[in-house]
């Protein structure tokens, strides 16, 4: 089967946008109704993406999680708040000369620094310049005020934080966002530190939306095949469903 050809200067890990009617895509879209139900009594505006520990796929999860929201003709902008190892610019192919630490320091709204991008509805607010002091900017009042303004431009804020365990920023942000979606990898993070992450969450009053689990072996665990004949009987080009 050929590889199907991607738009230029976006990533190949934006499933989402370039094979919509995949497994994966479908799971984005599943995230994106259990958050819609999330917020039924306290409204979700602002929702922080972030995992234990670095290398399990949070910054796919906020990119595809944007692009669903999107498709759904959600306005949205994604918040590079990972000031130590930024990644949303190279994933959407952006420059980022300026971003959330230009707009934090210039006092800027974020509509006024957001990159539009390929996706109608989804704009991109990069990190911009690394600052000396991560943790202290994201968490400052500036940072409060400037998602509150945010709220104005955007039906939904998305930040990617930098992991929990490692350094205190996402604790800061889960501190003045509405929520906080959690990714964990299967099977690489022990529970321990899966339960330890929830706990400072919970230490500054963070609302936890949920769990991500990402790289689940669906033939391992029982469920690939009922999902692989559910997903290509629903897709088949020879069926009137869709």
């Amino acid at each position: 089967m050929a590889e199907r050809p991607k738009p230029h200067g976006l990533s190949g890990t934006l499933v989402a946008h370039i094979d919509p009617k995949s497994a994966a895509a479908e799971a984005y879209r599943t995230l994106r109704t259990s958050i819609q139900f999330a917020g039924l009594d306290h409204k979700c505006r602002s929702v922080v993406i972030t995992s234990s520990s670095p290398g399990e796929g949070k910054s796919t999860t906020v990119a595809n999680f944007g692009v669903v929201l999107a498709q759904a003709d959600t306005r949205v902008c994604l918040v590079d708040s990972d000031l130590r190892r930024p990644t949303l610019h190279r994933i959407f192919g952006l420059g980022n000369a300026r971003g959330l630490t230009s707009a934090l320091l210039e006092g800027a709204p974020f509509s006024t620094l957001a990159q539009p991008t390929a996706i109608p509805k989804l704009f991109v607010l990069t990190s911009g310049p690394l600052p000396p002091n991560p943790a202290e900017l994201v968490g400052s009042n500036k940072m409060r005020e400037a998602l509150e303004a945010a709220g104005a431009e955007y039906e939904m804020v998305l930040l990617d934080s930098p992991p929990i365990v490692s350094v205190a920023d996402a604790i800061a942000l889960s501190a003045v966002t509405d929520g906080v979606v959690l990714v964990v990898q299967a099977g690489k993070v022990p529970h321990e530190v899966i339960r330890r992450a929830a706990a400072q969450i919970e230490s500054v009053k963070g609302r936890i939306l949920g769990v991500v689990m990402n790289s689940v072996n669906l033939k391992r665990d029982g469920y690939y095949y009922d999902y692989y004949r559910y997903y290509h009987a629903y897709y088949s080009p020879d069926s009137k469903k869709r």
